[in-house]
């Protein structure tokens, strides 16, 4: 398991944040997520997980309860001015921008760009191994290479809280485990807090310090990932695998 050496995350703490989507039922998070560590989240369909990242993110608005990022209240600002990354499964890429631009939207969204800041783009998109395709568009780029862009965005908004819904979920195995090491060497090198939704136990077991398992919009259990798939199978987790792995 990768382990975070750098200093560049921040502690997410959710008490007693309340939602509900119209006509569905309540739900209720209570979390907490130390500086610098990567945890999972997994759950049987509608248990809340893409919904509580919402919140976190700012793309949802809590009825109670508060959302504090490095110990500051965030549940008043907008989703710009959080210190939040997001990576969504369909990647977010614009389909008429090339790389370099797509990564570029991280630092200035009007793509007002100093010359550092395009040496930083080049710089991010070596990083995820993407060096000489800055010109190419999202079309012209396989599954995996488009994430890998989502992923050089980060790099240069460098805010101290990523968060992953599903982000490698439609990639093969062997992708898959190449992006989610990619995440595991970006977070060892930025420190940076990492929270992801995922449906695979795989991925968790693959670089997630702790997992919380939830259930009917509220966290059922949270625990060391090692602890929870080893051979004494919390209940939750019992009743969620009897669910098979689907989201």
């Amino acid at each position: 398991m990768t382990r975070a050496t750098g200093t560049g995350g921040a502690e997410v703490v959710l008490d007693g944040v309340e939602f509900a989507w119209p006509g569905g039922p309540p739900m209720r998070f209570d979390l907490s997520v130390p500086s610098g560590e990567i945890l999972a989240l997994m759950g049987p369909s509608g248990s809340g997980k893409s919904t509580l990242l919402s919140l976190i993110a700012g793309f949802e608005t809590p009825s109670a309860g508060e959302i504090r990022i490095a110990g500051k209240d965030v549940s008043p600002l907008a989703p710009a001015l959080r210190p939040v990354s997001m990576i969504f499964q369909e990647n977010n890429l614009f389909a008429h921008l090339d790389v370099a631009a797509n990564v570029g939207l991280g630092r200035s969204p009007s793509l007002r760009l100093s010359a550092e800041d395009r040496a930083e783009i080049g710089q991010a998109l070596a990083r995820v191994g993407l060096a000489g395709k800055e010109g190419r568009l999202p079309r012209e780029l396989s599954g995996g290479e488009r994430q890998r862009v989502a992923l050089a965005r980060v790099l240069v908004r460098d805010r101290p809280v990523l968060l992953l819904d599903e982000a490698f979920a439609s990639l093969g195995p062997a992708l898959r485990d190449d992006m989610l090491d990619l995440v595991g060497d970006l977070h060892a090198s930025k420190g940076m807090t990492v929270i992801m939704v995922t449906h695979d136990p795989h991925d968790a077991r693959r670089i997630a310090s702790r997992t919380a398992i939830m259930e009917k919009g509220a966290i059922a259990e949270v625990a060391t990932t090692e602890a929870l798939f080893s051979g004494e199978r919390s209940e939750a987790l019992a009743r969620y695998l009897g669910h098979g792995t689907s989201r």
